[in-house]
């Protein structure tokens, strides 16, 4: 790695999938004040709702979202009103 050319606060953090709990440790410049015990070390951590661990597209597994009951609600309270 060249010198000189990455920030200061550039340091080993831990990112932490709050869906299913997966953490893995990556370096970056995010701030945070939190910190958890990795792998017998304790570094600083980064809550994330998502990662390629739990997401979709990357574990092959879908949710059903039911869209039609969604908009059925929406026209319910709405349509009325969008027909005037």
């Amino acid at each position: 790695m060249k010198k000189g050319i990455h920030p200061d606060n550039y340091r080993p953090v831990v990112f932490r999938d709050m869906s299913n709990g997966d953490m893995f440790l990556t370096k970056s410049t995010a701030k945070t004040t939190d910190t958890v015990e990795f792998e017998g070390e304790t570094y600083p951590v980064v809550k994330v709702e998502i990662s390629s661990s739990s997401h979709p597209f990357y574990t092959g597994k879908s949710k059903l979202v039911d869209t039609a009951g969604r908009v059925d609600k929406f026209m319910s309270r709405y349509g009325k009103a969008a027909k005037k």
